[in-house]
C-alpha cells in the first residue's frame, strides 16, 4: 500500500536496494494456467508500431555483478542450435502478429557480438526477412562489448542500418575492472571505442558503474572524464548493486557505501559538459541547437530530446520496456497492454542452462503460447504507467492520465500527493516530475509504487 511512512522507511535507508526500470520485475512473472494464445493476445493490440527486441544470451565471461539471462559459451555448435530455435520462433510469431509493422529494433543479451560473425548476420535477417522490420527506415540498437566488437562485425552491423552501439565499459581503471571478475584492459577498451567511432555509428552509448571494489569518488570521475574523451551520445551511469547467485554476491566482503557521492559527482560533472539527464541513469549529449531546463537544483527538463514534442529531437530514446515489445530469444520478454510473458528466468549456471536446453528443445506450436507472465489488471496498468513516467525526466502528464484511464490520479492513489510534501517531486501546471532529491532515489520511489501482489510475489521468488 502506498503509504508516507513506508516511503520514509524507504528513504531512511540506501537508496540502492534493487534496480527499478519497469514494472512489472521478472521476479513477480508465474507459469499461466491455461497458457495463453499468442493470436488472440496480439489480436487486441495495436501492431502497427511494435518493438522488437532479439535476445542473445552468450558472453565471453561471466561478470562478478552480472545477473542476467546469460551463459559463458563458446561452443558454436550450441550457438547455431540457439539461432535455429531462433529462426523457427520468430516464423511462428510473424504468422501470430500477422499484419504488422517495427517501429524499433534491438539485439540484447548477453552479448550479440559474442556470435560468430555468420550468425549475428542471421539474427538481422531473421529480424528484416521473417519479421519485416525495416531495417534502413527504424532506429536499431545492439550491445557489443570491448573483447568482441571487432572490425568486420561493426561494419556489418553498420551496413545493416544499426545505428546505436552499447558498450558496457564499466570503469577505465584496470584493478577496479579486475575487481568485478571482468577480463578487459584500458588499452583494448579504448581501441575498440576508437573503432566504433570510426566507422561512423550516429549514437555511441557507454555503461559505467560506481561503487566497485576499491573504486573511490576520483578515480570515478577519472572513468568519467575518459569516457568524455571519446564524446558519446549516451552516458548511462549504474550504481553496483551486488545481487545472490553473481560473483561478487558470493564474497564476505563489505561495501564501502560511496555509491551516493559517486552519483552526485558525476550527475553534476556530465551537466556541467553539455549532457541532459533523461533518467536517474541516462544522460544525454545535447545537439546543436538544442537547449535544456536541467540544472542542479532544478527537476529533469519537461522538454528532453526525447520528447516528441520536442522539434530539435534526433532519434527517441532507447527504451526496451514500453509495451507492444516482441522479444524473440530464450531470455527476450514481450509485453502487450494485458501481458507480459517471457520464458523463466534464472542467474545461476545449472538454472540458465536447463532453461536454454528447454527453449532449443521447444516444439513449433508451443510458440504460439505464452506460459510463464504476470497479467495486468487496471490497478497494475495504471502503476506500470505512473512509474515508466515519473522516472523518466518528462514526468508524469496528469492529463494523459486522465485520458488514458478516465480517472485522476490523485483519486486513483492519494497518497501519491506526499511526494511534494517530501519535496521528492514538484508540481508545474498538470505535470509531476522528480526533482534532483527525488531522481537520486529513483530506485526506492519506483519500488514504492509497486502493488502488494508484485511485492508479494517476488518475495515469494526462489531464484534458480
Amino acid at each position: 500500500m502506498l503509504t508516507i511512512q513506508n516511503l520514509k522507511s524507504k528513504i531512511a535507508q540506501s537508496p540502492y536496494q534493487a534496480y527499478v526500470y519497469s514494472y512489472p520485475h521478472k521476479t513477480a512473472y508465474r507459469p499461466l494456467t491455461p497458457p495463453v494464445y499468442l493470436p488472440e493476445l496480439w489480436a487486441q493490440q495495436d501492431r502497427q508500431a511494435l518493438f522488437l527486441y532479439i535476445h542473445i544470451p552468450f558472453c565471453e565471461m561471466r561478470c562478478g555483478f552480472c545477473n542476467l539471462f546469460t551463459t559463458v559459451s563458446h561452443n558454436e555448435d550450441f550457438m547455431s542450435q540457439y539461432v535455429r530455435t531462433l529462426q523457427r520462433q520468430a516464423q511462428r510469431m510473424k504468422a501470430v502478429l500477422g499484419d504488422a509493422s517495427f517501429a524499433r529494433f534491438a539485439i540484447g543479451g548477453g552479448t550479440p557480438t559474442q556470435l560468430p560473425i555468420q550468425h549475428l548476420e542471421t539474427i538481422l535477417n531473421i529480424a528484416e526477412n521473417t519479421m519485416g522490420a525495416k531495417l534502413q527506415e527504424i532506429p536499431i540498437s545492439v550491445e557489443v562489448s570491448p573483447e568482441t566488437a571487432t572490425e568486420d562485425k561493426l561494419k556489418l552491423l553498420r551496413s545493416h542500418a544499426v545505428d546505436r552501439v552499447s558498450i558496457g565499459v564499466q570503469s577505465f581503471i584496470d584493478s577496479e575492472v579486475l575487481a568485478t571478475q571482468r577480463r578487459q584492459s584500458t588499452t583494448q577498451v579504448e581501441a575498440t571505442l576508437t573503432r566504433i567511432k570510426e566507422i561512423g555509428f550516429p549514437t555511441l552509448n557507454i555503461d559505467l558503474i560506481y561503487g566497485l571494489p576499491g573504486q573511490t569518488v576520483n578515480t570515478w570521475l577519472q572513468s568519467i572524464q575518459s569516457t568524455l574523451r571519446f564524446q558519446p551520445e549516451e552516458i548511462y551511469l549504474y550504481p553496483l548493486y551486488v545481487r545472490s547467485l553473481t560473483g561478487l554476491g558470493r564474497t564476505d566482503r563489505e561495501w564501502d557505501d560511496i555509491r551516493l557521492a559517486c552519483y552526485r559527482e558525476g550527475r553534476s560533472l556530465l551537466l556541467s559538459e553539455g549532457y541532459t539527464q533523461v533518467s536517474m541513469r541516462m544522460f544525454r549529449r545535447l545537439e546543436v541547437g538544442q537547449s535544456s531546463n536541467l540544472s542542479p537544483s532544478s527537476p529533469s527538463s519537461p522538454s528532453s530530446p526525447s520528447s516528441p514534442s520536442s522539434p530539435s529531437s534526433p532519434s527517441p530514446v532507447y527504451c526496451c520496456q514500453a509495451d507492444s515489445m516482441v522479444g524473440l530469444g530464450c531470455g527476450a520478454r514481450s509485453y502487450t497492454n494485458t501481458l507480459h510473458y517471457s520464458n523463466e528466468y534464472a542467474v545461476g549456471a545449472k538454472g540458465i542452462s536447463e532453461i536454454l536446453q528447454a527453449y532449443i528443445q521447444t516444439a513449433d506450436e508451443s510458440f504460439d503460447y505464452a506460459h510463464y507472465g504476470f497479467q495486468l489488471n487496471a490497478e497494475e496498468q495504471r502503476r506500470r504507467y505512473i512509474l515508466l513516467s515519473l522516472l523518466s525526466d518528462e514526468g508524469l502528464n496528469c492529463a494523459s492520465y486522465r485520458q488514458q484511464f478516465g480517472s485522476e490520479v490523485y483519486a486513483d492513489f492519494p497518497e501519491f500527493s506526499e511526494l511534494l510534501a517530501l519535496n521528492f517531486a514538484i508540481k508545474d501546471e498538470d505535470i509531476l516530475q522528480l526533482t534532483k532529491f527525488g531522481i537520486e532515489r529513483s530506485d526506492t520511489i519506483g519500488a514504492w509504487l509497486f502493488s502488494e501482489k508484485v511485492q508479494e510475489s517476488m518475495q515469494d521468488y526462489e531464484l534458480k
